[in-house]
């Protein structure tokens, strides 16, 4: 004799007029869980449709293409609900015991949220972007400071995932962070050097004494580019083309020269020149001042000057101060320049005097000639 098996009741959710429909099919689960599934695959289609025809018409009004990615990801997540809706209503159709339907709905449901993950870290990226480009009204999100909150959004999306996983499969997370406290007072006591420099690299992205693009000056005399900041350490590509790792930490303690800091990345040079006494003093002005002026990698603004310096042993000291664009044209232009002032200077007549001195010699009127002559008589005794 053979038992039919029981046909599953209908959802709750269920209107009354789709009740008859159900019975129809409720004899045939399998078939009436593919027709939800294709059912709810259409609506998915249908509302992502929906989704990008008024939100790319409003989004097509702004600067920028970063409202149509979160407009394109919108309609993405709205057709991902329905189809998991979908799939979650078809596994409660199909004649499996109380017991499997829960473990494939709670499957069904990690999936959701897995994708919810992917599709949260990518709205978070897209989120920065566009405050990060209206930073007039949110000074606070800029290029440099982007990194921080990426990272800081990627870990609260990741754990709130985390903690919806463990309340799918009904898993206590009291142990688990308890376990997780020990593990960490362990992990932070080996790797301490580690989250120093984790930690210096948070402060460095956030506070950003420097950028990528910058030159700087270690406290040990290295000068370069800063080619990367990290979150472990900074890398420097110095003008010997070698790079140095910093670590973070050390960086956090060192004393930085950003030479690209400031309201510009404009840095001065000091060209200092000695010339002869006797020399007129507004002459070698005029000539110092129209050497950096022709100069074709000088500023024009700030113009260049030249200011006496003081007196020397054997020179009038004079500076020229000028402008360059950028610090990696000091060396150069410093080079250019005190080639063209000593051509200058020679071609104006102004001599550029070296170190001289005046010995005076007295004779000793008793040591002249005789057995005497050559011997230096020392004081009296």
């Amino acid at each position: 004799m053979n038992v039919s098996q029981p046909t599953a009741p209908p959802p709750t959710w269920l209107p009354d007029w789709m009740l008859g429909v159900w019975a129809l099919f409720a004899e045939h689960p399998f078939v009436l869980a593919s027709l939800i599934v294709l059912g709810g695959g259409g609506f998915a289609v249908l509302a992502r449709v929906f989704v990008l025809f008024w939100g790319l018409k409003v989004a097509r009004r702004t600067a920028t293409d970063l409202d149509e990615k979160l407009v394109r990801l919108g309609a993405f997540v709205a057709a991902l609900f329905i189809l998991y809706l979908s799939l979650m209503a078809a596994v409660q159709t199909l004649p499996f015991g109380e017991r499997a339907t829960t473990v494939l709905t709670q499957v069904v449901v990690s999936f959701l949220v897995l994708q919810l993950i992917r599709v949260g870290l990518q709205a978070s990226h897209i989120g920065l972007a566009i405050l990060s480009y209206a930073r007039h009204r949110f000074p606070i999100v800029e290029e440099r400071t982007i990194p921080v909150f990426d990272l800081v959004a990627t870990v609260m999306i990741v754990a709130i995932a985390a903690y919806a996983l463990l309340q799918i499969w009904n898993i206590d997370a009291t142990a688990w962070l308890a376990s997780a406290g020990v593990v960490g007072i362990a992990v932070g006591f080996a790797a301490k050097d580690t989250l120093a420099n984790l930690f210096a690299g948070f402060f460095i992205i956030a506070d950003t004494p420097y950028k990528v693009g910058d030159y700087v000056v270690l406290d040990t005399g290295e000068r370069g580019e800063v080619t990367r900041v990290g979150i472990r350490s900074t890398r420097i590509l110095t003008r010997d083309d070698i790079e140095i790792i910093v670590p973070n930490s050390q960086m956090a303690n060192f004393k930085v020269v950003n030479e690209s800091g400031g309201r510009s990345t404009k840095v001065r040079i000091r060209i200092k020149v000695g010339v002869a006494y006797g020399s007129d003093v507004d002459h070698v002005v005029a000539v110092l001042e129209d050497v950096a002026q022709v100069h074709e990698s000088v500023c024009r603004d700030p113009a260049a000057r030249a200011r006496m310096r003081g007196f020397g042993d054997s020179s009038l000291d004079f500076e020229l101060l000028c402008w360059v664009e950028h610090p990696s044209q000091r060396g150069l232009v410093s080079h250019e320049l005190y080639m063209d002032i000593h051509k200058r200077l020679r071609s104006e007549g102004i001599e550029i005097p070296f170190p001289q001195r005046d010995v005076w010699m007295r004779r000793t009127p008793g040591l002249e000639g005789g057995e005497d002559a050559g011997k230096v008589s020392g004081p009296p005794g």
